[in-house]
């Protein structure tokens, strides 16, 4: 897929002119309201939430970039070798991020907020 070249100033503008800003955010919260949208929720989003990691602690973790993390979390690239093996450990055994990694803190549990209306009440 060839790259596109970037806008210039007056191109810009003028794209900007002929955008209805106001209406297409409307129309998103509407989409969003109505549940048109969804999450993306990928083995590597998985793994990263259950070990409680930032992308930038999970990437760091993985040896890779920050913008390859993203990738495979968005699915626009799929992870290989070690690395989809370290992931495949960390979404069946976060705790075994602990001996990767001897700064790891495993996530506090936090309960959900229906449970800590449910103590307060």
């Amino acid at each position: 897929m060839p790259q596109k070249k970037p806008m210039n100033d007056a191109e810009l503008a003028a794209f900007e002119a002929g955008q209805d800003f106001e209406a297409l955010l409307v129309q998103s919260a509407r989409e969003m309201g109505a549940g048109k949208t969804r999450k993306v929720y990928t083995p590597v989003v998985a793994a990263r939430e259950n070990a409680g990691l930032s992308q930038a602690g999970f990437a760091e973790l993985l040896g890779v970039s920050v913008r390859t993390l993203q990738q495979w979390e968005q699915g626009r690239r799929e992870p290989t070798g070690a690395a989809k093996t370290l992931i495949a450990i960390a979404e069946k055994m976060p705790e075994a991020l602990r001996a990767a990694d001897p700064n790891y803190k495993a996530p506090r549990r936090v309960p959900s907020r229906s449970k800590a209306r449910q103590i307060k009440a």
